[in-house]
Protein backbone atom coordinates (compact mmCIF):
# COMPACT_ATOMS: atom_id res chain seq x y z
CA UNK A 1 0.00 0.00 0.00
CA UNK A 2 1.62 3.52 -1.49
CA UNK A 3 1.01 6.19 1.66
CA UNK A 4 1.83 9.87 0.46
CA UNK A 5 1.34 12.53 3.14
CA UNK A 6 -1.94 15.15 3.72
CA UNK A 7 -2.90 17.94 1.86
CA UNK A 8 -2.87 21.49 3.36
CA UNK A 9 -6.69 21.40 2.81
CA UNK A 10 -7.64 17.62 4.02
CA UNK A 11 -8.81 17.04 7.27
CA UNK A 12 -7.07 16.04 10.07
CA UNK A 13 -10.14 14.23 11.67
CA UNK A 14 -13.47 12.71 11.00
CA UNK A 15 -15.75 11.30 13.27
CA UNK A 16 -13.41 8.98 15.70
CA UNK A 17 -10.74 8.82 13.02
CA UNK A 18 -7.42 10.91 13.29
CA UNK A 19 -6.05 10.94 9.42
CA UNK A 20 -2.37 10.09 8.95
CA UNK A 21 -1.96 10.45 5.09
CA UNK A 22 -3.65 9.52 2.12
CA UNK A 23 -3.81 6.00 0.48
CA UNK A 24 -5.73 6.34 -2.77
CA UNK A 25 -7.74 8.27 -4.78
CA UNK A 26 -10.82 8.08 -7.30
CA UNK A 27 -13.71 9.27 -9.18
CA UNK A 28 -15.65 9.73 -6.82
CA UNK A 29 -13.10 10.93 -3.16
CA UNK A 30 -10.02 10.06 -1.47
CA UNK A 31 -9.03 7.39 0.89
CA UNK A 32 -6.95 8.09 4.29
CA UNK A 33 -4.97 6.21 6.42
CA UNK A 34 -6.46 7.03 9.51
CA UNK A 35 -6.36 5.51 13.60
CA UNK A 36 -9.58 4.96 16.00
CA UNK A 37 -9.16 6.47 19.60
CA UNK A 38 -7.94 2.87 20.49
CA UNK A 39 -5.02 2.77 17.66
CA UNK A 40 -7.23 0.84 15.12
CA UNK A 41 -5.40 1.08 11.48
CA UNK A 42 -8.24 2.21 9.11
CA UNK A 43 -9.01 3.32 5.38
CA UNK A 44 -11.80 6.03 5.50
CA UNK A 45 -13.01 6.86 2.43
CA UNK A 46 -14.33 10.70 2.17
CA UNK A 47 -16.86 11.82 -1.01
CA UNK A 48 -15.25 14.78 -2.78
CA UNK A 49 -16.92 17.91 -1.82
CA UNK A 50 -17.45 18.99 -5.81
CA UNK A 51 -19.47 15.50 -5.89
CA UNK A 52 -21.66 16.04 -2.43
CA UNK A 53 -25.32 16.33 -3.34
CA UNK A 54 -28.25 14.22 -2.59
CA UNK A 55 -27.84 11.50 -4.88
CA UNK A 56 -24.36 11.00 -3.95
CA UNK A 57 -25.53 11.05 -0.43
CA UNK A 58 -28.29 8.22 -0.95
CA UNK A 59 -25.41 6.39 -2.90
CA UNK A 60 -22.79 6.66 -0.06
CA UNK A 61 -25.46 5.27 2.70
CA UNK A 62 -26.29 2.50 0.59
CA UNK A 63 -23.12 1.76 0.48
CA UNK A 64 -22.98 1.90 4.31
CA UNK A 65 -26.04 -0.39 4.44
CA UNK A 66 -24.67 -2.68 3.03
CA UNK A 67 -21.02 -3.20 4.06
CA UNK A 68 -22.98 -3.20 7.44
CA UNK A 69 -24.31 -6.90 6.23
CA UNK A 70 -21.14 -8.35 4.99
CA UNK A 71 -18.85 -9.85 7.16
CA UNK A 72 -15.95 -12.69 6.52
CA UNK A 73 -12.43 -13.42 7.10
CA UNK A 74 -11.36 -12.20 3.38
CA UNK A 75 -14.00 -9.20 3.53
CA UNK A 76 -12.50 -5.86 4.75
CA UNK A 77 -14.50 -5.54 7.77
CA UNK A 78 -16.71 -2.50 8.59
CA UNK A 79 -15.72 -0.25 11.00
CA UNK A 80 -17.89 3.19 10.78
CA UNK A 81 -19.11 5.93 8.56
CA UNK A 82 -21.50 8.84 8.39
CA UNK A 83 -22.97 9.61 5.35
CA UNK A 84 -25.10 12.80 6.85
CA UNK A 85 -21.65 14.63 7.80
CA UNK A 86 -20.60 17.74 5.88
CA UNK A 87 -17.71 15.53 4.15
CA UNK A 88 -19.60 11.74 4.19
CA UNK A 89 -17.19 9.71 4.88
CA UNK A 90 -16.94 5.74 5.39
CA UNK A 91 -14.34 3.37 7.41
CA UNK A 92 -13.29 0.18 6.85
CA UNK A 93 -10.59 -2.05 7.92
CA UNK A 94 -6.87 -1.05 6.78
CA UNK A 95 -4.98 -3.93 4.95
CA UNK A 96 -2.01 -3.40 5.22
CA UNK A 97 -0.58 -4.47 1.32
CA UNK A 98 -0.49 -4.05 -2.54
CA UNK A 99 -3.92 -4.70 -4.58
CA UNK A 100 -3.43 -7.38 -6.83
CA UNK A 101 -3.14 -5.09 -10.09
CA UNK A 102 -0.21 -3.59 -8.30
CA UNK A 103 1.62 -6.52 -7.60
CA UNK A 104 1.08 -7.96 -10.89
CA UNK A 105 2.12 -5.35 -12.84
CA UNK A 106 5.76 -5.09 -10.35
CA UNK A 107 6.04 -8.65 -10.19
CA UNK A 108 4.83 -10.36 -13.23
CA UNK A 109 1.84 -13.66 -13.18
CA UNK A 110 1.85 -15.87 -10.27
CA UNK A 111 2.67 -19.67 -10.81
CA UNK A 112 -0.39 -21.85 -11.64
CA UNK A 113 -0.79 -23.04 -8.00
CA UNK A 114 -1.05 -20.18 -6.12
CA UNK A 115 -3.46 -19.01 -9.26
CA UNK A 116 -5.60 -21.89 -8.16
CA UNK A 117 -5.17 -20.92 -4.42
CA UNK A 118 -6.34 -17.42 -4.95
CA UNK A 119 -9.14 -18.96 -6.60
CA UNK A 120 -10.44 -21.16 -3.65
CA UNK A 121 -9.95 -18.18 -1.36
CA UNK A 122 -11.56 -15.59 -3.33
CA UNK A 123 -14.58 -17.77 -4.35
CA UNK A 124 -15.31 -19.05 -0.97
CA UNK A 125 -15.00 -15.14 0.07
CA UNK A 126 -17.47 -14.85 -2.27
CA UNK A 127 -20.02 -17.33 -1.48
CA UNK A 128 -20.00 -16.00 1.98
CA UNK A 129 -21.37 -12.67 0.30
CA UNK A 130 -23.96 -14.47 -2.08
CA UNK A 131 -25.29 -16.58 0.75
CA UNK A 132 -26.45 -13.01 2.41
CA UNK A 133 -28.37 -11.79 -0.70
CA UNK A 134 -25.86 -10.01 -2.45
CA UNK A 135 -23.56 -10.02 -5.27
CA UNK A 136 -20.13 -7.86 -5.48
CA UNK A 137 -20.78 -6.59 -9.03
CA UNK A 138 -17.43 -4.67 -9.40
CA UNK A 139 -14.96 -7.68 -8.22
CA UNK A 140 -11.22 -6.83 -10.35
CA UNK A 141 -7.79 -7.11 -9.39
CA UNK A 142 -7.89 -3.17 -8.11
CA UNK A 143 -10.57 -4.18 -5.55
CA UNK A 144 -8.23 -7.50 -3.96
CA UNK A 145 -5.61 -6.24 -1.44
CA UNK A 146 -2.61 -9.09 -0.59
CA UNK A 147 -2.36 -8.52 3.03
CA UNK A 148 0.13 -9.89 5.13
CA UNK A 149 -2.75 -12.81 6.42
CA UNK A 150 -3.83 -13.29 2.89
CA UNK A 151 -6.25 -11.52 0.10
CA UNK A 152 -8.94 -9.44 1.14
CA UNK A 153 -12.10 -8.26 -1.07
CA UNK A 154 -12.26 -4.65 -0.86
CA UNK A 155 -14.78 -1.96 -2.27
CA UNK A 156 -18.50 -3.28 -2.18
CA UNK A 157 -19.96 0.38 -2.89
CA UNK A 158 -21.52 -1.16 -6.72
CA UNK A 159 -23.16 -4.68 -4.58
CA UNK A 160 -26.84 -4.74 -4.45
CA UNK A 161 -29.17 -7.00 -3.54
CA UNK A 162 -29.42 -9.68 -5.83
CA UNK A 163 -33.91 -9.92 -5.89
CA UNK A 164 -33.84 -6.02 -5.26
CA UNK A 165 -36.26 -3.87 -7.54
CA UNK A 166 -34.93 -0.39 -6.36
CA UNK A 167 -31.74 0.72 -7.63
CA UNK A 168 -29.88 4.03 -7.83
CA UNK A 169 -28.92 3.63 -11.30
CA UNK A 170 -30.94 4.54 -14.61
CA UNK A 171 -32.90 1.68 -16.04
CA UNK A 172 -30.20 1.37 -18.92
CA UNK A 173 -26.77 2.22 -17.50
CA UNK A 174 -24.83 0.26 -16.69
CA UNK A 175 -22.12 0.59 -13.50
CA UNK A 176 -18.77 -1.58 -13.53
CA UNK A 177 -15.40 -2.31 -14.65
CA UNK A 178 -15.42 -3.49 -18.48
CA UNK A 179 -12.56 -5.63 -18.78
CA UNK A 180 -13.85 -7.95 -16.27
CA UNK A 181 -17.34 -7.65 -16.80
CA UNK A 182 -19.63 -10.46 -17.57
CA UNK A 183 -21.49 -10.51 -20.81
CA UNK A 184 -25.19 -10.00 -19.40
CA UNK A 185 -23.47 -7.13 -16.94
CA UNK A 186 -22.37 -5.31 -19.86
CA UNK A 187 -25.29 -5.65 -21.99
CA UNK A 188 -27.93 -4.08 -19.17
CA UNK A 189 -29.63 -7.07 -18.60
CA UNK A 190 -31.42 -7.28 -15.08
CA UNK A 191 -31.82 -8.90 -12.40
CA UNK A 192 -28.03 -10.14 -12.32
CA UNK A 193 -27.45 -13.41 -10.82
CA UNK A 194 -24.44 -14.60 -8.69
CA UNK A 195 -23.04 -15.50 -12.49
CA UNK A 196 -21.89 -12.09 -12.79
CA UNK A 197 -19.35 -12.89 -9.77
CA UNK A 198 -17.93 -15.72 -11.32
CA UNK A 199 -17.39 -14.08 -14.72
CA UNK A 200 -15.09 -11.51 -12.53
CA UNK A 201 -13.12 -13.79 -10.61
CA UNK A 202 -12.27 -16.06 -13.84
CA UNK A 203 -11.64 -12.43 -15.01
CA UNK A 204 -9.73 -12.00 -12.57
CA UNK A 205 -7.82 -15.18 -12.44
CA UNK A 206 -6.89 -15.08 -15.65
CA UNK A 207 -4.95 -11.78 -15.27
CA UNK A 208 -3.03 -13.26 -12.26
CA UNK A 209 -1.81 -16.14 -14.39
CA UNK A 210 -0.99 -14.43 -17.39
CA UNK A 211 -0.77 -10.94 -17.51
CA UNK A 212 -4.08 -10.25 -19.64
CA UNK A 213 -8.32 -10.11 -19.39
CA UNK A 214 -10.55 -11.77 -21.26
CA UNK A 215 -11.12 -8.88 -23.82
CA UNK A 216 -8.61 -5.91 -24.06
CA UNK A 217 -9.15 -2.87 -26.58
CA UNK A 218 -8.26 0.75 -26.99
CA UNK A 219 -11.63 2.06 -25.67
CA UNK A 220 -14.15 1.40 -23.06
CA UNK A 221 -16.80 0.98 -25.67
CA UNK A 222 -14.80 -1.36 -27.85
CA UNK A 223 -14.53 -3.66 -24.90
CA UNK A 224 -17.93 -3.73 -24.34
CA UNK A 225 -18.62 -4.56 -27.58
CA UNK A 226 -16.33 -7.51 -27.45
CA UNK A 227 -17.44 -8.63 -24.05
CA UNK A 228 -21.45 -8.60 -25.50
CA UNK A 229 -20.61 -9.75 -28.86
CA UNK A 230 -21.38 -14.23 -28.54
CA UNK A 231 -18.99 -14.49 -31.74
CA UNK A 232 -15.88 -13.21 -30.02
CA UNK A 233 -14.63 -15.73 -27.08
CA UNK A 234 -12.21 -14.78 -24.47
CA UNK A 235 -8.39 -14.53 -25.31
CA UNK A 236 -6.88 -17.85 -22.86
CA UNK A 237 -3.85 -17.57 -24.69
CA UNK A 238 -0.75 -18.36 -22.09
CA UNK A 239 -3.07 -20.39 -19.86
CA UNK A 240 -1.79 -23.27 -18.37
CA UNK A 241 -3.20 -26.26 -19.29
CA UNK A 242 -4.20 -27.58 -15.85
CA UNK A 243 -5.96 -23.97 -15.11
CA UNK A 244 -7.54 -23.98 -18.92
CA UNK A 245 -11.07 -25.82 -18.29
CA UNK A 246 -11.63 -23.63 -15.12
CA UNK A 247 -10.60 -20.61 -16.93
CA UNK A 248 -13.26 -21.71 -19.89
CA UNK A 249 -15.79 -22.57 -17.52
CA UNK A 250 -16.12 -18.82 -16.06
CA UNK A 251 -15.70 -17.14 -19.08
CA UNK A 252 -18.75 -18.99 -20.75
CA UNK A 253 -20.71 -16.36 -22.74
CA UNK A 254 -24.02 -17.21 -21.02
CA UNK A 255 -24.39 -17.15 -17.23
CA UNK A 256 -26.03 -20.95 -17.04
CA UNK A 257 -23.17 -22.48 -18.67
CA UNK A 258 -20.65 -21.15 -15.84
CA UNK A 259 -19.95 -22.99 -12.69
CA UNK A 260 -21.02 -22.30 -9.26
CA UNK A 261 -18.30 -20.91 -6.64
CA UNK A 262 -18.76 -23.96 -5.04
CA UNK A 263 -17.64 -25.56 -7.71
CA UNK A 264 -15.17 -23.48 -8.60
CA UNK A 265 -13.81 -23.83 -5.04
CA UNK A 266 -13.54 -27.79 -5.79
CA UNK A 267 -11.92 -27.53 -9.19
CA UNK A 268 -9.11 -24.73 -7.63
CA UNK A 269 -8.57 -27.90 -5.09
CA UNK A 270 -8.53 -30.47 -7.78
CA UNK A 271 -5.04 -28.64 -9.65
CA UNK A 272 -3.60 -27.96 -6.09
CA UNK A 273 -3.66 -31.44 -4.79
CA UNK A 274 -2.73 -32.79 -8.28
CA UNK A 275 0.58 -30.90 -7.94
CA UNK A 276 1.07 -32.99 -4.86
CA UNK A 277 -0.27 -30.54 -2.05
CA UNK A 278 -2.40 -29.29 -0.25
CA UNK A 279 -5.10 -26.36 -0.22
CA UNK A 280 -3.99 -24.82 3.51
CA UNK A 281 0.01 -25.54 2.47
CA UNK A 282 -1.29 -23.33 -1.13
CA UNK A 283 -2.85 -21.21 0.55
CA UNK A 284 0.27 -20.00 2.92
CA UNK A 285 2.70 -20.02 0.00
CA UNK A 286 0.45 -17.81 -1.56
CA UNK A 287 0.95 -15.38 1.56
CA UNK A 288 4.56 -15.90 1.93
CA UNK A 289 4.87 -15.65 -1.93
CA UNK A 290 3.56 -12.38 -1.58
CA UNK A 291 4.93 -11.14 1.25
CA UNK A 292 8.73 -12.36 0.01
CA UNK A 293 8.11 -10.16 -3.20
CA UNK A 294 7.22 -6.85 -1.38
CA UNK A 295 10.40 -7.30 0.94
CA UNK A 296 12.26 -7.90 -2.25
CA UNK A 297 11.46 -5.41 -4.74
CA UNK A 298 13.42 -3.64 -6.49
CA UNK A 299 15.16 -0.68 -5.49
CA UNK A 300 13.89 2.50 -6.83
CA UNK A 301 16.72 4.81 -9.08
CA UNK A 302 16.87 7.71 -7.24
CA UNK A 303 16.83 9.92 -10.92
CA UNK A 304 13.29 7.95 -10.94
CA UNK A 305 11.63 9.79 -7.84
CA UNK A 306 9.05 12.21 -9.03
CA UNK A 307 9.80 16.00 -7.85
CA UNK A 308 7.59 16.95 -4.51
CA UNK A 309 6.11 20.82 -4.70
CA UNK A 310 7.00 22.68 -1.48
CA UNK A 311 4.59 24.09 -0.49
CA UNK A 312 2.02 21.42 -2.18
CA UNK A 313 -0.21 22.38 -4.33
CA UNK A 314 -3.79 22.66 -2.81
CA UNK A 315 -5.25 20.17 -5.30
CA UNK A 316 -4.07 17.12 -6.88
CA UNK A 317 -0.38 17.78 -5.80
CA UNK A 318 2.26 15.18 -6.98
CA UNK A 319 4.11 13.78 -4.04
CA UNK A 320 6.48 10.91 -3.32
CA UNK A 321 5.24 7.87 -2.47
CA UNK A 322 6.42 5.95 0.30
CA UNK A 323 6.03 2.10 0.24
CA UNK A 324 5.24 0.07 4.10
CA UNK A 325 8.53 -1.50 3.40
CA UNK A 326 9.95 1.96 3.97
CA UNK A 327 8.00 2.47 7.36
CA UNK A 328 9.42 -0.93 8.50
CA UNK A 329 11.48 -0.32 11.76
CA UNK A 330 15.03 -1.33 11.70
CA UNK A 331 16.45 -3.65 14.06
CA UNK A 332 19.26 -1.58 15.27
CA UNK A 333 16.13 1.63 15.47
CA UNK A 334 15.41 2.69 19.16
CA UNK A 335 12.08 2.69 21.00
CA UNK A 336 9.50 4.87 21.13
CA UNK A 337 8.57 6.44 24.12
CA UNK A 338 4.54 6.36 24.69
CA UNK A 339 5.67 9.99 26.03
CA UNK A 340 8.12 11.06 23.95
CA UNK A 341 7.37 14.80 23.28
CA UNK A 342 8.85 16.50 20.09
CA UNK A 343 9.43 19.97 19.27
CA UNK A 344 10.86 21.13 16.29
CA UNK A 345 11.59 24.92 16.34
CA UNK A 346 9.41 27.28 13.76
CA UNK A 347 10.66 29.59 10.88
CA UNK A 348 11.75 32.08 13.49
CA UNK A 349 13.56 30.33 15.53
CA UNK A 350 17.59 30.27 14.81
CA UNK A 351 18.94 27.36 12.58
CA UNK A 352 20.16 24.33 14.81
CA UNK A 353 23.80 23.48 14.06
CA UNK A 354 23.95 19.59 14.78
CA UNK A 355 21.09 16.88 13.12
CA UNK A 356 17.91 19.14 12.27
CA UNK A 357 15.02 17.04 11.82
CA UNK A 358 13.29 16.57 8.52
CA UNK A 359 10.49 18.01 8.47
CA UNK A 360 6.92 16.43 8.85
CA UNK A 361 5.06 15.58 5.34
CA UNK A 362 1.57 15.55 7.51
CA UNK A 363 1.36 19.25 6.82
CA UNK A 364 3.27 19.88 3.66
CA UNK A 365 3.97 23.38 3.36
CA UNK A 366 2.81 24.78 6.75
CA UNK A 367 5.91 26.79 8.56
CA UNK A 368 5.86 24.54 11.94
CA UNK A 369 6.58 20.78 12.08
CA UNK A 370 4.16 18.36 13.39
CA UNK A 371 5.14 17.10 16.95
CA UNK A 372 3.63 14.29 18.78
CA UNK A 373 2.77 14.31 22.94
CA UNK A 374 0.05 12.11 24.91
CA UNK A 375 -3.29 12.03 24.27
CA UNK A 376 -4.13 14.04 27.60
CA UNK A 377 -3.13 17.44 28.68
CA UNK A 378 -0.77 17.31 31.70
CA UNK A 379 -3.11 18.65 34.08
CA UNK A 380 -5.03 15.79 33.77
CA UNK A 381 -7.92 16.93 31.43
CA UNK A 382 -9.32 14.91 28.91
CA UNK A 383 -8.20 16.33 25.12
CA UNK A 384 -11.43 17.29 23.15
CA UNK A 385 -11.88 15.48 19.52
CA UNK A 386 -12.25 18.11 16.65
CA UNK A 387 -15.61 18.04 15.08
CA UNK A 388 -16.30 16.01 12.12
CA UNK A 389 -13.66 17.60 9.23
CA UNK A 390 -12.85 20.65 11.07
CA UNK A 391 -9.13 20.79 12.67
CA UNK A 392 -8.33 20.81 16.72
CA UNK A 393 -8.90 23.88 18.20
CA UNK A 394 -6.02 25.45 20.04
CA UNK A 395 -5.40 24.30 23.31
CA UNK A 396 -3.59 27.20 25.86
CA UNK A 397 -1.44 24.33 27.53
CA UNK A 398 0.46 23.70 23.40
CA UNK A 399 3.01 25.33 21.80
CA UNK A 400 1.47 27.49 19.17
CA UNK A 401 4.61 29.53 17.98
CA UNK A 402 5.96 27.98 14.65
CA UNK A 403 4.86 24.37 15.98
CA UNK A 404 1.50 22.00 15.72
CA UNK A 405 0.75 19.12 17.70
CA UNK A 406 -1.51 16.75 16.85
CA UNK A 407 -2.39 13.48 19.18
CA UNK A 408 -1.03 10.43 18.35
CA UNK A 409 -0.89 6.43 19.97
CA UNK A 410 2.40 5.02 20.07
CA UNK A 411 2.34 2.84 16.95
CA UNK A 412 0.56 5.97 14.70
CA UNK A 413 3.83 8.04 16.29
CA UNK A 414 5.92 5.13 15.23
CA UNK A 415 4.43 5.31 11.62
CA UNK A 416 4.51 8.80 11.15
CA UNK A 417 8.19 9.19 12.32
CA UNK A 418 9.02 6.32 9.95
CA UNK A 419 7.29 8.36 7.17
CA UNK A 420 8.72 11.86 8.11
CA UNK A 421 12.35 10.08 7.49
CA UNK A 422 11.36 7.83 4.60
CA UNK A 423 10.11 11.21 3.32
CA UNK A 424 12.56 13.37 3.73
CA UNK A 425 15.11 10.90 2.49
CA UNK A 426 13.50 11.48 -0.89
CA UNK A 427 12.36 15.53 -0.95
CA UNK A 428 14.60 17.11 -3.05
CA UNK A 429 14.51 19.83 -0.18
Amino acid sequence: MQITPLNPEDPLALGDFELLGRIGQGGMGQVFLGESLGGEPAAVKVIKPSVVDSESRQRFAQEIEVLKTIWGPRIAAFLGADAEAEQPWLATEYVDGPDLARHLKTHGPLPSVLTAALGAILAEALSAVHAQGLLHRDLKPANVLLGPNGPKIIDFGLAAFTESSVSLTAPHQVVGTPICMAPEQAAGVKPLTAAVDVYALGALLLFAVTGHYPHEAATPYMVFHLVTDPGTAPDLSGVPDELAPLLTGMLAQGAEDRPSLTEVVQQCRSVIEAQGMKIAQARRRLTAHTAEQRQHRPAVPADSVPTVAWPAPARDAQVTEISPAELETPADAPPVSPTRVETVPGPDAPPAHDSPAPSDPRVPGSPGVVTTEPRDRADGARRERPEPGRRPPTDPGRPTAGTRTLRHSVQARRTAERLRTAYAAKAPF
